[in-house]
Formats: C-alpha cells, sequence, structure tokens
C-alpha cells in the first residue's frame, strides 16, 4: 500500500527514485551515528566493568593479605604465594607490585621481581592514591591489557596497639632480601606500594568488534537495500512513465484512426479482419463484432481477391474507383486503397485497406456539371431569346393588322388570330427562357411561413377541388419565421402545387407540412400520391427543357431549384412509382 502510494501521482504527489536514495543515506547516516555511540556505549560500560573488577580483585588481595598477617604467620613468600595463586583466575594476566620508585616488589612472574620499570610508567601512575584507576597498555607480545592499579594499603583498618610487638617480630622476619623474593614492607604507614592488575580485554574487544561488524553488515544491508530500491523505483518509473507513454500514444493513435472520415479495415497475416473503424462500419452497413475474424471478401465485393493477388505480387494499390454492393445495402461508389503491413524485422502482418465513399463526391461532380451546363444553357438563351422576341413582336404586329382586315367569322380572320395565340405562346416561352438565364433577383424579408403556405394554399384550391384532389395542410402551432422572399417562395411553391396536381390525374391528396428541425433550420414537405417519378427520370427532373408531359417546357422545376439555391436552401425529391413523390424543401436557420 505504502509504495502505490508512494508511487501514484494523481494525488500531486510524483514519485521520484531519488527520494528512495536520500532516505536511504539518511537512514545510513543514522545507524553509523547510532553505531558509534553503541560503540562508545559499550567501551565506557567495558572499561567500567573491568575497573570494577581489578578494584574487586585489589581489595580481594588486600583482605587476603590482612587475614594471614592477623594469623601472624605472614611474610613475602606467602604473599607471592597469595599474589601467584590470585593471578591464576580466567582474564587476569598479571598481578604485581612495585614501589614508587619503579621497582617491581612483587610479580605472578617470579623472574620479573626486582626490575625497574620506571621508565616505561607515567607519574599519574607514581602518584596513584587509594582511588581505583586504570590505562590500556599492552605486554611485550603486543596483546592489550586493562590494567587496574592504585596504593596498595594491606594494614588499613588494623589495630595495631596490642599487636605492635607481635607486628614486629614479624616484620624483622620479612627482612630477609632475595632478589627473586618479594621485598614487601607492611606498615601502616608505607604509602611507597602501588598495585597492579593486568586484565585481559580480549574477549571484550573480541564481542565490540562483533558488535562492530554486526552494524557494518547492517549498514552494508541497507545500503544495498537502498540501491536496491533506488534501482527498483528507477526502472519501475521508467516502466510506468514508458508504459504511459504507449497508453497515450495508443489511445492516441486508436482516436485518430478510428475518428478518420475515410473507413479502415486491417486484418492480421492470416488475412482476417481484426479492426474496423467507424466509417468503415458506416459506409459496408456491418460493425465489428459481425466481421471480426472473417475475410474481407466475405463482406466486400468479389474485386478483393483480385487487389489481394495485386498485393502478394508486391503492388500498392492506390485510389481504385469501384461499384460495391455490400451487404444490407445499394450499390456504393468507393476509392479502394490497399497494402501490405510489414514489420521492422521485415515480416508479413496483415493487410490494411481503406475505403472513401464517393457518393457525395459524386453528387458534388454531378452538381458542378449540371450548373455548368446550366451557365452555358443560360448565356445560349439570353442570346437566342434576345433575337427571337423582336421579330416576334414584328409578327404579332402583322398578324394583329391583318385580322382587323378580315371579316369577323372568316377562314383568314380565324388564321390570323391562331398565328397571335402562338406568337404569345411563343412570348411567354422566351419569357421563362429569360427568367431562367438572368440571376435570381432576391428580396429577402422576415416571413411567416405559415402564412405563406396559407396563402398559396388558397391559389390552388379551386384547380385541385376541380380535380378531386383533397390538400391537407399540417403545419406547426408555433409561429415559423424566415428571411426569404416571399414572392418568390410563393412561385416556387405553386410550381410544385401544379406538378403534383398534374401527376393526380384521377384525384388523390396533396400534403403540406411544415416543422423546424432540432438545428433550427426550416422543413417544407409537399407530398403527392400521383403516378411518381421513375428511378432513371429522378436525376433529371431539375434539368431544363426536361419533361414528360407533352404541353411541358421542362423549366419550372428548374427554375424552382435555381431559386431555391439562391436561397442557400436546398431541395431534395423521393419518389415511388404508383404510390407519389415528396418534394422537400430545407431552409437554414442563419436565413
Amino acid at each position: 500500500m505504502f509504495f502505490k502510494n508512494l508511487t501514484k501521482g494523481s494525488s500531486g504527489f510524483k514519485s521520484s527514485p531519488w527520494i528512495v536514495l536520500g532516505g536511504s543515506l539518511i537512514l545510513l547516516f543514522v545507524v553509523i551515528v547510532l553505531t558509534f555511540i553503541n560503540t562508545n556505549r559499550e567501551k565506557a560500560y567495558m572499561s567500567k566493568i573491568l575497573l570494577e573488577k581489578g578494584a574487586a580483585l585489589i581489595r580481594s588481595f588486600e583482605a587476603g593479605t590482612r587475614t594471614g598477617m592477623m594469623g601472624m604467620m605472614w611474610g613475602g613468600t606467602q604473599v607471592q604465594r597469595l599474589l601467584e595463586e590470585t593471578a591464576k583466575q580466567p582474564d587476569i594476566k598479571y598481578l604485581s607490585m612495585i614501589s614508587r620508585d619503579g621497582e617491581i616488589l612483587a610479580h605472578n612472574k617470579r623472574e620479573k621481581i626486582g626490575e625497574n620499570i620506571l621508565s616505561s610508567i607515567e607519574t599519574e601512575i607514581l602518584m596513584a592514591d587509594q582511588t581505583e584507576r586504570w590505562r590500556i597498555t599492552e605486554d611485550s607480545a603486543g596483546t592489550r591489557i586493562f590494567e587496574v592499579f592504585r596504593q596498595f594499603v594491606p594494614l588499613k583498618g588494623i589495630g595495631m596497639g596490642r599487636n605492635r610487638s607481635q607486628y614486629r617480630g614479624h616484620r624483622m622476619g620479612f627482612m630477609g632480601r632475595n632478589r627473586k623474593s618479594p621485598n614487601i614492607q607492611f606498615s601502616p604507614e608505607n604509602i611507597d606500594q602501588i598495585i597492579f592488575v593486568g586484565l585481559d580485554v580480549t574477549p571484550f574487544e573480541e564481542a565490540r568488534l562483533k558488535d562492530i561488524r554486526h552494524s557494518i553488515m547492517m549498514a552494508a544491508i541497507l545500503i544495498l537495500l537502498g540501491f536496491g530500491g533506488f534501482v527498483s523505483l528507477y526502472w519501475a518509473e521508467r516502466y510506468r512513465s514508458t508504459r504511459r507513454s504507449l497508453q497515450d500514444t495508443s489511445a492516441f493513435a486508436s482516436e485518430v484512426v478510428t475518428q478518420l472520415p475515410v473507413g479502415l479495415i486491417a486484418t492480421d497475416r492470416n488475412g482476417k479482419i481484426t479492426f474496423l473503424n467507424h466509417a468503415a462500419e458506416k459506409i459496408s452497413g456491418m460493425n465489428m463484432i459481425q466481421v471480426k475474424g472473417k475475410s474481407p471478401d466475405e463482406i466486400m465485393p468479389a474485386y478483393w481477391n483480385d487487389l489481394k493477388i495485386l498485393l502478394d505480387s508486391g503492388q500498392t494499390i492506390l485510389d481504385r474507383e469501384k461499384e460495391s454492393i455490400f451487404p444490407n445495402k445499394n450499390t456504393v461508389p468507393v476509392s479502394v486503397s490497399a497494402s501490405r503491413i510489414i514489420n521492422e524485422e521485415g515480416y508479413f502482418v496483415g493487410y490494411i485497406i481503406i475505403i472513401r465513399d464517393l457518393t457525395e463526391i459524386r453528387s458534388l461532380q454531378n452538381e458542378i456539371r449540371r450548373k455548368e451546363k446550366l451557365a452555358s444553357l443560360g448565356n445560349l438563351a439570353a442570346g437566342v431569346a434576345h433575337e427571337i422576341r423582336n421579330p416576334l413582336s414584328s409578327i404579332k404586329g402583322m398578324a394583329s393588322f391583318l385580322a382587323g382586315k378580315f371579316d369577323k367569322n372568316s377562314e383568314n380572320k380565324e388564321a390570323a388570330d391562331v398565328m397571335i395565340k402562338e406568337v404569345d405562346r411563343l412570348n411567354r416561352v422566351i419569357n421563362e427562357l429569360l427568367e431562367f438565364a438572368r440571376p435570381a433577383e432576391l428580396n429577402n424579408q422576415k416571413t411567416d411561413m405559415n402564412a405563406l403556405l396559407n396563402h398559396s394554399v388558397r391559389l390552388i384550391r379551386q384547380d385541385a377541388k376541380a380535380k378531386n384532389i383533397n390538400i391537407e395542410l399540417l403545419i406547426d402551432d408555433e409561429i415559423i419565421t424566415s428571411r426569404i422572399d416571399p414572392d418568390r417562395m410563393t412561385q416556387c411553391l405553386l410550381n410544385l402545387y401544379i406538378n403534383a396536381i398534374q401527376s393526380m390525374e384521377n384525384g388523390g391528396t396533396l400534403s403540406i407540412k411544415s416543422l423546424i428541425n432540432t438545428n433550427g433550420s426550416v422543413v417544407i414537405k409537399v407530398d403527392d400520391t400521383g403516378e411518381g417519378i421513375s428511378s432513371e427520370n429522378i436525376n433529371k427532373i431539375f434539368d431544363p427543357y426536361f419533361t414528360s408531359k407533352p404541353d411541358g417546357t421542362g423549366l419550372g422545376l428548374a427554375i424552382v431549384h435555381k431559386i431555391i439555391e439562391a436561397l442557400n436552401s436546398s431541395i431534395d425529391v423521393k419518389s415511388t412509382v404508383g404510390q407519389g413523390t415528396v418534394f422537400t424543401i430545407t431552409i437554414p436557420s442563419g436565413l
């Protein structure tokens, strides 16, 4: 849990291996300081124990000499023997007494008696009193020795009144001098003798060295643990950072690929589909669950096999236009690009196929061609209309003149009238042609669309009633307004109404509906139950001079389309033969 909290960065604390290294170094410093303090404490404790031990030995030795003297059978030989026996105890290196002039008076090693060590002892030792003191020294073999010393007082506390004569006798018995025998003067006034106890410090130093080694080992373990933690966290941080970077890159790439406006299909090395983005699902009409694990030729047209042969031969497919028939879809024009995926080691890992829906592009291309054709036709129509209108005016004038010369019921009079009517009809056609050719002049204003629809319906209600056609006007109760040219929009609606009425020779229903889309645009639908438009003609109805009526000019719907475009709006048509036709006008909310 601690490691999880230490390494997480979402709470505002970002972990770093340097924190662990710093903590390890601080812990190591604390261990070293504690080891140093513990070592000094153990050293002081060892010194205290050895000092107390040495003091106890000195006191016991003095007590032994007192006991012997009280028995009145005591002499230098007995002191030497007591000294030697006492020195045989464990951890005692030596036991000796010296005079203040440096002469060894007694020693557990008899050969040292009589030696003068004045040059090797310190003045502080020669000035020793009855307080136990200690020092660290070395013997001839280089062994460290803890030496306890103080003034030797064997007669302290002994009553000397009645026994003074006895003491003198004993003292006289001790005066015999032998270089290898102790020369100890026992008297209450004698302060010239200093006793030394040399204790072996090896067990204590071994224990101390063991503790030091243990502390060093613990410090080394801490260093290794700290270094291991540092390395582990460093690599954990690197791994976490790399993994996060990989996840971010993968998420970014996945989002980019998923949201691509072109369809993308990826396969594995066995040619089975492993990925299908949203655009590909929309184009093919199938989702990822349906196609995963399948071969592309099961959902794509048969030409995939031909493309696969080209890809396996080392070629790359670029923008090949095909008419594709996907499951549950109509024929869709697509552009196909494909290539083999080769990894860094040169191994084949799968195919990638990119498909683009060309439906909208084809529609735009057709629209551009239509507009280019209309522009050329308009220029031609304007010139032709101008050249024809003047002769027609002359013909009409001459026909009117001749009609006035003939009798009212004569054949010549009727012929002249026919000429006048035909000239008027031609003039009307020329006016429509000029209206189609010249740019639409609009007088846009804020218009109540419901009121406009009511007005337009009133204009054709009698014509509809004459053909037994029922008119249904379905308008929203909410006031729908749009900024348009009401006269031009009425002209468009009347053209649509008249076409609908003409398509219902045996009666039917004409429905006009208005509504507001969620994006705020105004939608007007004109729906009839007439004979409908065939699929081969539906793309031609807005072309000029295309008509399926014997007496039609073919300019009505072309003019409607032109006005709707001038209003930056759109008009769509859907029709089923024998069931009827629906024209949908969409006026953007910005108008």
